[in-house]
């Protein structure tokens, strides 16, 4: 007995830890209840998407083009600010205003070598659409300052209920500087109004020397923002090193622990810490060991799929899948594998029609219709 007690304290741990227990749900096989339909083809990169009022759709590729894709028809989009096209930077995410029919505004993040030195940063600017070019481009937010390095821009956008705005932005490849660091942008989700101010209420203002603009901090790599379609909470995911990848959900102020507390480790096999969880640091509610590379994820709230409805799916890089993960509440209950060996998924959405979009590299749009 005394060589089985440690075993069954052990099993007793692993029932309790909810952190252990959310990783080791598996990954089921494909179900091939579906087709595909490539809607917008010729696209190398292809990194955000969003649509217009008529259907159509915009669509960025990495290395700073942005189309206009209608009826199968794409037309590049004049007047696009220059990116910083370096590593993982390049043209990034694009979003409509909540109230785009009244406003017209479209936001787009992009790695940009504008202000801050040598090298480039994340920025975010807001612009309207009008004969096929940008006009009226205002400045939302840089990051800075520059740097040369190529990994960890980010981004993603996304607007909640309230009609706040929210990007996110990577490390950019400083994991021990900036993610911890309130004074330094990088590694962060921010938060603003639709026009750039900050939000009075945000989680930093009037701190001494602190990026008033940051909601979060101890993000490492995040490429994925979604709105829940309940209860309007703003979900995350983002980049682990090797293991680790995380969902976690905002909360204001809150350090999501990004050098400090990690399932991962380094790309060499080393150490980066040696705790998962740490008092003050939000534990995520879920993560991926080994790394799945996530990158773009939505809620399904579509009728066109029933068996996923209420879920959410997440685009595989690494792994070259679409990955359904079925939730009880904030819980990750079931895994499954979507689309096997379609690519390397930069984004996945669910459009206006109900139809499941993915955006993948060397193939571009592809629409999921259901059988």
């Amino acid at each position: 007995m005394k060589k089985i007690a440690p075993l069954l304290f052990l099993c007793f741990f692993i029932s309790c830890n909810s952190q252990v227990k959310q990783n080791d749900v598996a990954l089921k096989d494909e179900v091939q209840n579906y087709t595909f339909k490539t809607i917008a083809s010729g696209i190398s990169i292809p990194w955000g998407m969003t649509w217009l009022p008529d259907g159509s759709m915009l669509i960025t590729e990495k290395s700073g083009v942005l189309y206009h894709s209608k009826n199968g028809i794409k037309t590049e989009i004049k007047n696009v600010p220059e990116v910083y096209n370096r590593g993982q930077g390049g043209l990034l995410d694009i979003a409509t205003h909540p109230q785009y029919v009244k406003n017209g505004w479209i936001y787009i993040s992009y790695s940009s070598a504008e202000e801050g030195g040598k090298g480039g940063n994340t920025k975010l600017i807001r612009a309207k659409l009008q004969n096929e070019s940008l006009i009226q481009i205002e400045s939302i937010y840089k990051c800075s300052p520059n740097t040369t390095a190529g990994q960890h821009f980010g981004s993603r956008i996304v607007f909640d209920n309230e009609g706040y705005l929210y990007f996110s932005v990577g490390e950019r490849g400083e994991e021990f500087v900036n993610p911890q660091d309130i004074n330094r942008d990088n590694g962060k989700i921010y938060r603003l109004h639709d026009d750039g101010r900050i939000p009075k209420d945000n989680p930093f203002v009037g701190k001494k020397g602190a990026k008033e603009a940051i909601y979060t901090y101890g993000n490492r790599n995040p490429q994925g923002l979604a709105k829940h379609p309940v209860t309007g909470e703003i979900w995350e995911h983002e980049h682990g090193p090797k293991g680790g990848d995380e969902i976690n959900v905002l909360k204001k102020a809150a350090n999501y622990g990004w050098p400090v507390v990690t399932y991962g480790i380094d790309y060499d096999n080393t150490t980066i810490s040696k705790v998962q969880e740490k008092p003050g640091i939000e534990n995520p509610i879920y993560y991926w060991t080994p790394s799945i590379a996530p990158c773009g994820m939505t809620f399904v709230t579509s009728d066109k799929y029933p068996d996923w409805k209420g879920h959410l799916l997440v685009g595989s890089l690494k792994f070259q899948y679409l990955e359904l993960l079925k939730l009880q509440g904030k819980k990750v209950i079931g895994r499954q594998k979507i689309a096997a060996d379609i690519g390397r998924l930069r984004n996945v959405a669910q459009g206006p029609d109900g139809y499941i979009y993915m955006a993948v590299e060397g193939k571009g749009i592809i629409k999921i219709i259901p059988n």
